[in-house]
């Protein structure tokens, strides 16, 4: 029976992953089909005709006639559409319309601008009630949520050499409150990588000497070797960055599976231990880990870890993982030789966000990029570091890995909502907004956009919408297959650890 264990645990992964990614399709498609729902509701209410109800874009893999509507699933998953011949013709994407354009009346401005606003209505709306329900249930936050210590400087860093140092409070960046390293609004990372300036003022809290201003001049990481235009097709430009990280707490969360034989366990490290000094140093996160471990290798350490609330003292020497990559590098994979997982969250609280709250911080999120993609800005975002849904699909696939993932869920369905309703308000022909502008124009002059006119405008414009988006879809397919990252394009021998007669045998 024991064979087939690995069997087992094969069909349960594919099984798990299967259920994250019909999760993470369903909250997707659930949003794109309310937002239609709006112009098709809005579309009835108007008395328009309604041709087609689709979700996804693309040659139809399922349709059904229902009361003079054809509704279906396309092939291709980036989107949704409302066929209103009425509105604006689109012959040329979304296939002849059944019905010659002659035989339908023509509607009013007003008609127009109603079922284009209802979409991006409907999106808000959805992203209220998701507000409502993180108001209701909780929004489970970890310290590492809302640290703003620093709990690293790297080596040789811009932060190093400008006087930058751990245990400095960040309280604003470039005149900028923060809340935290991490997060969308207000994030130590968004006003590093979104600074105009090439060098970025730090206001911190120094331990002992109060507040001071810190300017650091940012620098982007350096290019290793040369990258070939299939790469960078699949890559994102770097950003600035300044080398710091914030405080973590490092909880052991597991060992490497070779059995009780990683250095960890033999220096008498459990599980849910927390590390707090090596060799009389603090640990506050993994950087400092690393680097400590790096200049420690094959050395007896002197470590202190808290268990059950005391400090235990042990005496820990790392060594290389006994079998490993031939790849294995020291500076980058020093952590390893220790033969421990970490958890670096830190403890849990739950807080309960309110709607109006979470809605205005969405709206930010959206505001400040599309502010630093304007071509007035001179910050290192632009088009290629934005996401399509390849790249949205991933981050609800990791979000739902957490326990806890489901609130955070809720939570970017929010941020998500908001996003896609403002965006569709621009004035961009094909987006509910260019529809709004062009119904205002007509409106305004009291005579219908030339059809054939506007045809071909939508259709250019669906074009370059298209195009942009398997832009974006290549820079999200990198992300996900880790195209450009050190060591992604071998595939890696698994480090281990081995009893101490298998390492004498070798």
């Amino acid at each position: 029976m024991l064979e087939f264990n690995p069997l087992m645990d094969l069909l349960l992964n594919v099984l798990r992953v299967a259920g994250l990614i019909f999760l993470v399709l369903l909250v997707f498609n659930l949003m794109i089909v309310v937002h239609e729902w709006g112009h098709f509701l809005a579309a009835r209410w108007r008395g328009l005709k309604v041709e087609k109800f689709y979700v996804w874009f693309g040659k139809a893999i399922w349709k059904k006639k229902i009361n003079g509507v054809e509704y279906g699933l396309g092939s291709i998953p980036m989107g949704g559409f409302v066929a209103l011949p009425q509105m604006a013709p689109m012959d040329a994407i979304e296939g002849k319309n059944e019905e010659g354009r002659e035989s339908l009346p023509p509607i009013t401005p007003l008609d127009k601008i109603i079922v284009a606003f209802a979409g991006p209505l409907f999106s808000f709306l959805l992203a209220v009630f998701f507000a409502v329900v993180v108001w209701q249930v909780g929004l489970t936050e970890r310290e590492i949520d809302t640290e703003k210590r620093i709990g690293y400087v790297a080596k040789g860093s811009p932060a190093e050499r400008d006087g930058l140092k751990v245990g400095d409070e960040i309280i604003t960046v470039d005149g900028n409150k923060v809340r935290g390293f991490r997060g969308l609004v207000e994030s130590v990372t968004w006003y590093v990588v979104s600074s105009e300036k090439d060098v970025i003022e730090f206001k911190v809290n120094r331990p002992g000497v109060g507040e001071v201003v810190v300017p650091v001049k940012s620098e982007k990481p350096k290019q290793e070797g040369k990258t070939s235009w299939w790469t960078g097709l699949f890559t994102r430009p770097a950003f600035r960055q300044v080398g710091i990280g914030p405080v973590m707490t490092l909880k052991v969360m597991d060992f490497a599976a070779d059995g009780a034989h990683t250095p960890a366990q033999e220096g008498g490290m459990q599980k849910d231990d927390i590390l707090r000094k090596i060799n009389g140093q603090p640990v506050l996160s993994t950087g400092v880990l690393s680097d400590i471990l790096e200049e420690n290798v094959g050395k007896p350490m002197n470590v202190e870890v808290e268990r059950d609330g005391k400090t235990v003292p042990l005496t820990i020497t790392t060594r290389l993982p006994d079998q490993r990559d031939k790849a294995f590098d020291i500076k980058d994979e020093a952590i390893a030789t220790l033969g421990a997982g970490w958890d670096i969250g830190g403890s849990e609280k739950k807080r309960y966000p309110g709607p109006i709250g979470q809605l205005k911080d969405a709206g930010r999120t959206i505001y400040d990029t599309l502010r630093k993609l304007s071509p007035t800005s001179n910050s290192d975002i632009g088009a290629s570091h934005l996401s399509g849904f390849i790249g949205i699909a991933n981050v609800y696939y990791n979000l739902l890995q957490d326990p806890n993932g489901w609130e955070r869920v809720l939570w970017f369905s929010v941020v998500l909502n908001v996003n896609l309703a403002l965006l569709n308000m621009l004035p961009f022909p094909v987006l509910d907004g260019g529809h709004i502008v062009m119904a205002i124009y007509e409106w305004v002059r009291r005579k219908s956009i030339n059809l054939r006119i506007l045809e071909v405008v939508q259709t250019a414009c669906v074009i370059l919408l298209f195009g942009f988006m398997i832009f974006i879809s290549f820079k999200d397919t990198g992300d996900v297959i880790g195209v450009g990252r050190k060591g992604a394009e071998v595939q890696r021998v698994p480090s281990k650890f081995l009893a101490p007669e298998k390492r004498a045998a070798q």
